[in-house]
């Protein structure tokens, strides 16, 4: 195969190398592969990133970032070869859109704090999508975002049209209703649409008290984790937890979803 081996490669480089691995004489598993068969490997990718940011570590946030754009190039390749477009139309794309959104960097607006400029952002990304209604600004939040995610979104979203809740009392007030509807529903059913309330509730609950629901929720998962391993090393020498009481157990449980408050809010 005619490639030229360097000491430092850059953007183009990789162009070139996902365009090889792609041709009739390249490698047989990356030609064979579409948008939808790498589809869980740029969710990958993306999450494994996500990871590095969460633990500080740059070197390892490089290796990831690497991984999620070798990602972007495949999809572009794949694009090209279908005559639609290639990865300099998506540079392309993305640099209009940039500057179209900040038109007080490289136009005349103005916006004095970051508030004015997300404020500024999401009229701008309405009109670009030609989004008049608050359906069709609802209908834009991608559906396979995580729950919470989502949730929050929509909320976002729709306070921007003056709805949903005032703040952190209305929003508990309504997951305290949705609470008792729970406990005192009979059908399945019932118990559904009671969980969908609560759980909608306590994610408005979250972002009224100017919190991010999806990080909250995230670090809930890592705290209850390490709190569980925790306590069953302490009971190794007891039996674990299956050699414990019933009420033993309980209070174990709820000593591990009590939260202990953490150095700084998950924004």
């Amino acid at each position: 195969m005619d490639f030229e081996r360097k000491e430092h490669y850059g953007p183009q480089d990789l162009v070139e190398i996902i365009r090889l691995l792609r041709a009739p004489d390249g490698c047989p598993w990356d030609r064979e592969q579409t948008h939808a068969s790498i589809r869980m490997n740029f969710i990958e990718e993306t999450y494994e990133a996500v990871e590095a940011i969460d633990k500080g570590d740059p070197e390892l946030l490089r290796e990831e970032l690497g991984d999620v754009l070798m990602q972007i190039m495949l999809h572009a390749q794949m694009e090209a070869e279908a005559g639609r477009f290639d990865f300099d139309d998506v540079c392309d794309r993305v640099c209009k859109k940039l500057i179209y959104r900040h038109p007080h960097v490289f136009g005349t607006a103005q916006a004095d704090s970051a508030e004015q400029v997300l404020q500024n952002w999401d009229e701008l990304k309405k009109k670009e999508k030609h989004q008049s209604t608050a359906a069709e600004n609802l209908a834009a939040v991608p559906i396979t975002l995580p729950g919470a995610m989502r949730a929050a979104k929509l909320q976002k979203r729709a306070a921007g049209w003056g709805l949903g809740w005032q703040d952190t009392a209305g929003a508990l007030d309504a997951a305290h209703r949705a609470g008792e509807r729970l406990a005192g529903a009979g059908d399945p059913g019932e118990k559904q649409a009671a969980a969908m309330a609560l759980l909608f509730a306590a994610v408005g609950a979250a972002r009224a008290a100017g919190l991010n629901p999806e990080l909250s929720l995230t670090r809930a998962c890592e705290g209850f984790t390490a709190a569980a391993a925790d306590a069953e090393a302490q009971l190794a020498a007891k039996g674990g937890f299956a050699a414990q009481s019933e009420p033993d157990r309980q209070s174990l449980w709820r000593r591990m979803t009590e939260f202990p408050k953490g150095e700084k809010p998950f924004k």
